[in-house]
């Protein structure tokens, strides 16, 4: 994860963005949150799309060992199965649904899994390390109030809480809240931004 966000930084500051607002969907949320912590102070804020903390007080064990633990459970489901529960759990609408088919269909089996795993053990790698990954900006939590992904509504929920962030709920929405969404995450979006230039004007 801190790789990925040290590449978002060096790519970035190659095109001089300066002061960026990080807006991350799923694990794009991981990845911002891992800019945060590497580089704090500069960033202007910080939008979480469907995706959780990275704090390790908000995981429990069994968590992590499942995150690190997929392959065989991957591996044992036939790969049209697969699809299926893919993509209709990250999407509730058929856009959204269809969106995931076709991504997931660019991959064999494998590849796909092989990705899969590698982005689970990413997250739970990032959790152990134990950093502060403290959010220095402000930000948004934004959630499908239908999203089946894990434990991301009750991560959301004890974020807020305990963070003192705002999770803006999307009705009917699943895991892919800006699929099933779309028009209103974008309002969401561009009223967070611009709220947050006129803040530090």
């Amino acid at each position: 994860m801190a790789d990925l966000a040290r590449l978002l930084h060096a790519t970035l500051q190659r095109e001089g963005f300066t002061r960026p607002v990080l807006i991350g969907q799923s694990m794009g949320g991981y990845v911002a949150q891992a800019y945060l912590d590497l580089y704090p102070g500069e960033t202007a804020g910080f939008i979480s799309i469907d995706s959780c903390p990275l704090q390790r007080a908000y995981y429990t064990a069994a968590e992590l060992w499942a995150l690190k633990h997929t392959r065989a459970i991957y591996q044992s489901i036939p790969w049209k199965m697969l699809l299926d529960i893919g993509s209709r759990g990250c999407a509730t609408s058929a856009y959204g649904q269809e969106l995931m088919r076709r991504m997931m269909s660019d991959y064999s089996k494998q590849e796909y899994i092989d990705l899969a795993v590698c982005g689970y053990r990413a997250l739970a790698e990032a959790v152990l390390a134990d950093r502060p990954y403290r959010i220095d900006c402000p930000a948004l939590l934004i959630c499908g109030d239908r999203d089946a992904a894990g434990s991301a509504k009750r991560y959301n929920r004890v974020w807020e809480r305990r963070a003192g962030l705002p999770v803006r709920w999307i009705e009917g929405a699943g895991h892919n809240s800006n699929t099933d969404a779309p028009e209103y995450v974008n309002r969401l979006i561009e009223r967070f931004i611009t709220d947050t230039e006129q803040q530090s004007a």
